[in-house]
């Protein structure tokens, strides 16, 4: 299969309904906008329809520059907007969110690499609408404990750092001032000072990893005490960025859910169009089959 021409599987319907499109137009009207509008995400729909939304705060450019990732890189000279968590907080009761995933850029122009933002705006959120759950999918706040202390002090639902890839290709694909061993200390820290709280993680697949090497970075990622882990098949943005090396069949993301279940991931999504956030929500239903208050 030529790599110019994605598989079946990766094709997916337009996002429509009456619900998308009424959510749309009231984010409009306050002049809000949802990660997964702007990055056109193929499960829009499907997690709007289950109340579930994912939204990038601290502005839209990144002081990193992975090899992956279609986000405007350079330097924000330390803006802020300081209306974003009220902003925030608005979008959820707006959606009727049951859950919320807030993701940002890297931020290393910031003293605390946004660290006291990002908190803000989780306990905003708490406040304004205690029946959400929120996510969050941070940068690794260059390692430094003080400030990962900050934003686990805002009690989120789940902390998700991603380790993106396996430990051979984390240069190029991600920016040199990210790191494996970085990614997997910040999963540590949070699990050994905030066990209560659920760690996560996410890995790209079709990167040209071999199947060795994935099994050896979920090993990693597990021995660190985290709780969940996605897959989810990477697609080229642009021609600027890394190409695609394979694509991976359904069956394959079937046995890498099996695998990590079996190390003793608490959940699991596994999928060509799974993303970090996609479908966070089905944690959330998961816990309450098991009979689990939350």
């Amino acid at each position: 299969m030529s790599l110019e021409r994605k598989p079946p599987w990766l094709k997916v319907p337009l996002p429509k309904g009456e619900n998308y499109t009424e959510i749309k137009s009231s984010l409009r009207e306050k002049g809000l906008y949802t990660v997964c509008e702007e990055a056109a995400c193929p499960n829009l729909s499907e997690c709007w329809a289950a109340k579930t939304a994912t939204v990038m705060i601290l502005g839209g450019v990144c002081t990193r520059a992975c090899k992956f990732c279609n986000v405007k890189t350079g330097n924000p000279k330390q803006w802020i907007d300081p209306e974003e968590p009220i902003k925030t907080a608005e979008m959820a009761k707006i959606m009727g969110l049951n859950y919320m995933v807030v993701t940002s850029v890297d931020r290393d122009d910031l003293p605390d690499f946004g660290s006291s933002h990002f908190a803000k705006v989780v306990e905003r959120i708490k406040k304004d609408s205690p029946k959400t759950k929120v996510e969050v999918l941070i940068p690794d706040f260059d390692g430094r404990e003080e400030f990962m202390h900050i934003l686990a002090s805002s009690e989120p639902f789940v902390i998700a750092q991603n380790v993106e890839t396996v430990k051979r290709l984390t240069y190029p694909v991600r920016d040199r001032r990210a790191g494996y061993e970085k990614s997997l200390e910040c999963l540590n820290f949070y699990k050994k000072h905030y066990p209560h709280l659920t760690t996560k993680t996410s890995l790209m697949v079709g990167l040209g990893e071999t199947w060795e090497e994935l099994l050896e970075a979920i090993r990693d990622i597990r021995s660190v005490g985290t709780d969940i882990i996605t897959f989810g098949q990477y697609l080229r943005p642009t021609k600027r960025h890394l190409p695609v090396e394979r694509y991976y069949t359904p069956e394959e993301f079937q046995e890498l859910k099996r695998i990590s279940y079996e190390m003793g991931f608490k959940f699991v999504a596994s999928g060509p169009l799974v993303r970090s956030s996609y479908k966070a929500s089905d944690y959330l239903k998961f816990l309450r089959d098991q009979g689990i208050e939350v």
